[in-house]
């Protein structure tokens, strides 16, 4: 029996589809990649068309999927597609 890792099993966020994560991955490439103050998440709900809700939970998913990871000094890069 092969076992996956644990990212394999990860499942999207409730409320949140697959097209909302791409079209999230795509807003937070155009803000630089990095999500730190308000200024940051409000452009990024904006373009993606999501709520304060839905990416916050993205935003945790995709650092429990070691695809964005914490700054040092507060918030997080993104780590995947055009911020990779």
């Amino acid at each position: 029996m092969s076992v996956l890792p644990l990212a394999a099993c990860a499942m999207t966020p409730e409320g949140v589809e697959p097209e909302d994560i791409a079209e999230y991955e795509l807003a937070v490439a155009t803000i630089g990649c990095q999500l730190v103050t308000e200024a940051d998440y409000q452009p990024v709900e904006l373009q993606a068309g999501l709520t304060r809700e839905q990416t916050t939970a993205i935003t945790s998913y995709l650092l429990s999927t070691d695809k964005a990871e914490r700054l040092p000094d507060g918030g997080v890069t993104l780590t995947t597609g055009a911020c990779a």
